[in-house]
């Protein structure tokens, strides 16, 4: 039997994954081996898991993290004051599940933004929507928002988001106009939405801001 038509159908509904499996069971000729129903059930198996991964990288690509970093990558060696037990447990993302956010201080170079990138990667790994920005260019894409009229779609954008990043917080002080954003940013996702905040400055300071 030509089985091109079906080939050609599978492609037009934008089933690769199946599309793929099916070809490799005609291959091998694996379809001849299996029952129907084991064959549907490999079949629709692999178009999930297709899709699955899709949507994996198209998280990690709109995240647009600083470092291209993961959970398994991170150096424990480093005396530099990291639980190896508590970051495995913030890998499995429960926090994004009860709404928590967390808080990432050190000197220049202990890793911060790794970490927060990490934990980050893992999130989208796990289906939830992350994105990342350097606290300061966040600022200043709110502020030419403003100026071309796409702040609230923007604002609603950031309030989506089931993990906001924001790196290097508190490097240059917050004047009104950005206190105001990040406010209005921070009401958005408090008990809604998680956030983590990476900064130089000790945790006090920056609940004091927040």
């Amino acid at each position: 039997m030509n089985y091109e038509e079906t080939f050609r159908k599978m492609r037009a509904m934008k089933l690769l994954g199946m599309h793929e499996a099916f070809k490799v069971s005609m291959e091998t000729r694996q379809h001849e081996q299996l029952p129907f129903d084991q064959l549907l059930h490999l079949l629709i198996e692999a178009e999930y898991e297709d899709r699955q991964n899709r949507k994996i990288n198209r998280y990690l690509k709109a995240a647009k993290f600083r470092y291209q970093s993961s959970v398994e990558e991170v150096d424990f060696s480093s005396p530099r004051g990291l639980d190896k037990n508590h970051l495995i447990r913030l890998s499995s993302c429960q926090f994004l599940e009860k709404q928590e956010n967390i808080i990432i201080t050190g000197p220049t170079g202990v890793g911060k933004s790794y970490l927060a990138s990490a934990i980050g990667h893992q999130a989208c790994m796990k289906g939830y929507k992350v994105l990342y920005f350097n606290a300061a260019k966040l600022f200043s894409q709110l502020k030419m928002s403003r100026v071309d009229g796409s702040y609230t779609k923007f604002i609603n954008r950031l309030e989506k988001q089931d993990l906001l990043i924001l790196d290097d917080f508190g490097l240059h002080p917050l004047d009104e106009e950005n206190r105001l954003m990040l406010l209005e940013v921070i009401e958005d996702r408090h008990g809604r939405r998680s956030t983590i905040v990476t900064s130089q400055l000790p945790v006090i300071k920056i609940e004091y801001v927040f």
